[in-house]
């Protein structure tokens, strides 16, 4: 996966909306942690792993992908927002699934300490979270990084839609 290359793809993604909805001289990062927040808590309903209480099983892998590559395009907006770009991606992550719920856990909780604290250290160890909780999912980086690339696409024709 070449994070730089969908940091680059975010970028425009990003400039489009902030210039379509005058959001130009607009600090967001508040608001991009919490959508940030709710995609992980889509992500995690849709996987159902902390729901103990049901016997339905979880969605399928595309809807858990593409919920995950939600999460994606707003995890590299918040680096953007913070400059934060030069991240280095572990891709031999352990893919642990019976550790689920405990990784939702740790994404949101480093997502709120970087609210707090706003360092890149934080921000590094949120990215690695995530992809690993991505692998823990079973997805490889080379469908993460296609699925992003797809949902990118949908995310300009929804602007082209006024979405």
């Amino acid at each position: 996966m070449n994070i730089q290359t969908l940091f680059a793809i975010q970028k425009k993604l990003n400039d489009r909306i902030m210039a379509e909805h005058q959001l130009v001289e607009s600090d967001l990062f508040q608001e991009q942690l919490l959508a940030f927040l709710v995609e992980i808590g889509e992500l995690a309903n849709e996987t159902r792993c902390f729901k103990y209480w049901s016997r339905k099983g979880a969605s399928e892998q595309k809807v858990i992908l593409e919920e995950y590559v939600d999460g994606v395009h707003f995890l590299l907006t918040i680096g953007l927002a913070l400059s934060y770009t030069d991240v280095k991606v572990n891709d031999t992550a352990s893919a642990n699934q019976g550790m689920l719920t405990e990784r939702f856990l740790t994404v949101m909780k480093l997502t709120h300490q970087l609210e707090a604290i706003k360092d890149i250290d934080t921000y590094n160890e949120l990215f690695e979270a995530y992809i690993a909780l991505g692998m823990a999912l079973g997805f490889t980086m080379a469908e993460i990084e296609q699925a992003y690339l797809e949902k990118n696409k949908v995310n300009h024709q929804r602007q082209d839609e006024g979405y």
